[in-house]
């Protein structure tokens, strides 16, 4: 009889550790994705991806919680007012993505790609500042209208905010795909393959630039709010969250490659489980591996891949002809 107990008590763990990994692996590969976007586009490696996602639940919280959008003027449930929230938080993130790119990336267009990852890098700085005083000065909610519910699945329980990042991620990745079959879309994937053609075929360069910019943008706003949701760390915008989480799902972008969509999603899923099923299986061994070992993993699981693979397991192999 025991060891039946211990056995369906291991088979519990092991979905809740599954439902917790999937969504963390969602979340990675959702600002995988954004980062990809960018850099498939524009060349960019944008180290600003962590303050625009903090940005974007701060904006929700305004949005929701401040000024009572959109349940001042549409009547209807709360869920509901939060979704239409979502989406218009989302879009300002998305708006203030493309402002960022038309000031201060495009005209760097044709500089050194050093002198542009460095701009990114100021600009998540002074980004994250603004946002951080923000936040810490006002205690910000996002009003979640599930906040840490859960349900049971054979004895598991799930919080319906695995649910709610695992949804937000395909649906994006969905929405890519559908994206790259128009004509923009195509657009966007002949720029990412040669600028100088795209131009010479009449592309204008400048919104493919400004459209990733936005998109990236955008999908860093929905995972740092779906990040944001209890039970991560908390139902409120957090001055630890976005900027930090986007730098732990760095490694998922290395490990899938710069330039692969398809990579975004498979590396994003691989972080995200060895880091969630490391903190399970391997918590009795931290008087070895340390307290911190778990934020390590992803680091680790990154050189692994890029030893086998250096340009990531989707990336494109660069030839050179000597």
């Amino acid at each position: 009889m025991t060891v039946v107990l211990l056995a369906a008590t291991g088979a519990q763990t092991f979905a809740q550790t599954f439902a917790k990994a999937m969504a963390l692996g969602s979340l990675y590969a959702l600002l995988a994705l954004g980062f990809v976007l960018i850099y498939k586009s524009t060349q960019t490696l944008n180290f600003s991806q962590g303050a625009l996602a903090l940005m974007g639940t701060w904006f929700l919280s305004m949005v929701f919680i401040d000024w009572e959008i959109p349940g001042r003027f549409l009547p209807g449930p709360t869920w509901l007012h939060w979704f239409v929230a979502l989406a218009v938080a989302v879009a300002i993130t998305a708006a203030a993505g493309m402002l960022i790119e038309r000031l201060t990336i495009r005209p760097m267009i044709g500089e050194p790609l050093f002198s542009m990852a460095m701009i990114t890098l100021a600009l998540e700085v002074v980004i994250r500042t603004v946002s951080f005083d923000a936040v810490n000065v006002t205690n910000r909610l996002l009003g979640i209208p599930w906040q840490a519910e859960v349900f049971t699945v054979g004895g598991a329980r799930v919080a319906w905010s695995y649910v709610a990042a695992v949804a937000a991620a395909g649906s994006c990745f969905v929405a890519v795909w559908l994206f790259f079959k128009t004509r923009m879309g195509i657009a966007m994937r002949a720029t990412a393959f040669d600028q100088e053609a795209a131009m010479a075929q009449g592309i204008n360069v400048g919104r493919v630039f400004s459209i990733a910019w936005g998109s990236g943008a955008g999908m860093a706003a929905i995972a740092g709010i779906f990040a944001s949701m209890p039970p991560w760390p908390a139902s409120g915008v957090a001055s630890r969250d976005g900027a930090f989480f986007v730098f732990r799902a760095l490694p998922a972008v290395i490990l899938g490659g710069l330039d692969s969509v398809v990579g975004a999603l498979v590396g994003g899923l691989i972080i995200g489980f060895a880091e969630i099923y490391a903190g399970q299986y391997l918590a009795s061994y931290t008087h070895i591996l340390g307290v911190g070992y778990q934020q390590i993993v992803p680091y680790v699981v990154m050189m692994v891949g890029l030893l086998v693979r250096p340009y990531g397991l989707f990336g494109t192999e660069e030839i050179r002809r000597v």
